[in-house]
């Protein structure tokens, strides 16, 4: 889900030395933590009906998936670019979850621009541990913030999902429309995405957000993040972090060395 504020913030290092860029960068803060509170919100219900029957079962299992990815580890490739710019870095890198849910990083490979490597990419994975640290329930996918319609039913690489449309009730930044999918046998989320109904700054004209997970032994692993940002500026701000080789803690839900990328 997308993470376009720390983009943002490269394009107007690179093309601007101004003040109102540090307001801006500020302002872009809320954005970036939203879409990390996106991998962890939660769902909630009350009543009877099968949709949210639905809905109750996904919150049991996203409590549990939470338990079964700590002391997981991956391999991550990001991209991020600024095409209008001519600007483009990559990194690999390995990413592990401790068994107290902490995300550290350990570089692999840079190829491509600096400015992308400093400016982008490292003050994402800065923003992802910054986010840890906050509470993701002014952003999180529940009933409090959103209202649920069931859409019906999708096909997905042979697996049958749940589509629930979501729209906050009230339109402030961090939130967003959009769609989550839900997988009808496991209950785990398999895909989320949509448009923020407020952009954090009056630069950015539009930021979209694709989150796709696969279900591996029961949970449901990271599979590839991306978005982007209609900048009034400098036109699209790109980025892109694939997961492979997912491998999780030992134990009964041990799923070893899955190339989620190539599922």
């Amino acid at each position: 889900m997308s993470r376009t504020r720390t983009l943002v913030a490269a394009i107007y290092r690179m093309v601007h030395s101004v003040s109102w860029f540090n307001t801006l960068r500020s302002h872009l803060s809320l954005y970036l933590l939203f879409l990390f509170a996106l991998s962890c919100g939660s769902l909630a219900a009350a009543t009877a009906t099968a949709p949210d029957a639905i809905v109750q079962s996904f919150w049991v299992a996203t409590q549990q998936q939470d338990r079964a990815l700590e002391g997981a580890s991956m391999e991550v490739d990001i991209q991020a670019s600024l095409p209008k710019l001519k600007k483009h870095g990559r990194l690999q890198a390995l990413r592990r979850i401790s068994r107290l849910g902490r995300i550290t990083y350990e570089a692999l490979h840079f190829e491509g621009d600096n400015a992308i490597k400093n400016d982008v990419i490292a003050k994402y994975l800065s923003a992802e541990a910054e986010a840890q640290s906050q509470g993701p329930e002014s952003f999180a996918v529940t009933p409090l913030n959103y209202k649920f319609k069931y859409k019906g039913v999708l096909e997905r690489d042979r697996e049958t999902v749940q589509v629930f449309e979501v729209a906050p009730k009230h339109k402030r930044v961090g939130l967003f429309k959009g769609e989550i999918w839900i997988d009808a046998n496991t209950f785990l989320l398999v895909r989320e995405s949509g448009r923020l109904v407020k952009t954090p700054s009056i630069f950015l004209k539009n930021i979209a957000f694709v989150r796709e997970y696969a279900i591996q032994g029961g949970v449901s692993v990271p599979r590839q993040f991306h978005t982007v940002t209609d900048t009034r500026l400098v036109g699209p701000a790109e980025l892109t972090v694939d997961y492979r080789n997912v491998s999780l803690a030992e134990g009964p839900r041990q799923a070893s060395l899955v190339d989620v990328g190539e599922q």
